[in-house]
């Protein structure tokens, strides 16, 4: 009898290891993504978000400071205004280029007759998988007033060298023609591999109905990646926005000449880690998100709409 009244007292256990070997062993062998996302991902922001209502400098006891962050970067701090202008004259500045670039070259090799086509793929993305900062110095040596290759070959026409990182005219064009060759590449493989989806039944029937190459690049091409193209679009918007480590190589963390290559993510860093305004930066970090995602929002809607798709 004594036996009869043991077992059912561990049933329940039982039933539960059955219900977590069943259930729960899964859970258990993702977790470790989903702890290492809440410590190191998840925490910053929800501090970020509380760090941005106080004044603090890292070692001094926090004070609370409410929307003082916010009103000084909206209403008082002309440095912000002035890397808001610059992030967004650099994104609009690369932006066109590169996609523009990046799809007539996805185009061409897409055709199918040029020669050599593996080695161009490989030519053309083999930027991006180099450091945005080595990348930066090369190019700081291609900038370069007196030794660099640039001005070499623009004496030789017998004009004068220019002073790319020096000049406050010349430092955005800099910056963009570096972030263009370096990014054309990643946009390239998206756009063929749109390319790629397209039925050829829709270009042979355009054929048939007399349209020539530019009529189906128009016609049939770009209806049939408008959705990759929108894609592009609004990820280079959020990459363009976050510009840092393309300037700051070249120009330094003040900007350069007129602060004329002053992003603000670089003006977050001065803020952050210069200054030890930490408060002040992730007021600033919020401000940022909030405008990437109101333009990330106007793209998909404007451009997203059944009648443009």
């Amino acid at each position: 009898m004594a036996e009869a009244t043991l077992v059912p007292s561990y049933r329940p256990i039982g039933k539960v290891r059955r219900f977590f070997r069943r259930h729960g062993m899964p859970y258990l062998f993702i977790s470790p993504f989903f702890i290492s996302f809440a410590i190191f991902g998840l925490f910053p922001l929800i501090y970020a978000f509380i760090l941005g209502f106080n004044k603090w400098d890292g070692m001094n006891p926090i004070e609370f400071v409410g929307l003082a962050n916010y009103v000084r970067l909206l209403t008082v701090d002309l440095f912000f205004r002035q890397a808001i202008l610059n992030t967004f004259l650099l994104g609009f500045m690369c932006l066109v280029p590169k996609l523009t670039l990046a799809l007539l070259v996805a185009v061409c090799i897409q055709a199918g007759r040029m020669q050599y086509k593996n080695f161009y793929q490989v030519a053309y993305f083999l930027p991006i998988i180099t450091s945005p900062v080595a990348v930066a110095i090369i190019f700081l040596t291609i900038y370069g007033q007196r030794s660099g290759i640039l001005n070499y070959l623009i004496t030789l026409v017998g004009l004068e060298p220019v002073r790319w990182l020096q000049d406050p005219a010349t430092i955005k064009p800099g910056i963009t023609l570096l972030i263009v060759w370096h990014e054309v590449g990643w946009y390239m493989v998206i756009y063929m591999a749109g390319l790629q989806s397209i039925p050829q039944d829709l270009y042979d029937a355009a054929s048939v109905d007399g349209a020539g190459r530019w009529a189906s690049f128009w016609n049939v091409t770009l209806p049939m990646l408008s959705q990759v193209i929108l894609f592009t679009v609004v990820i280079d918007i959020i990459g363009e926005l976050q510009i840092f480590a393309e300037p700051f190589v070249l120009v330094g963390t003040s900007g350069g000449a007129n602060r004329e290559g002053l992003t603000m993510s670089m003006y977050l860093f001065q803020n952050a880690f210069r200054n030890m305004r930490l408060g002040y930066a992730a007021a600033q970090s919020y401000l940022m998100f909030i405008m990437i995602a109101v333009i990330s929002f106007v793209n998909i809607k404007v451009f997203g709409r059944p009648g443009l798709r």
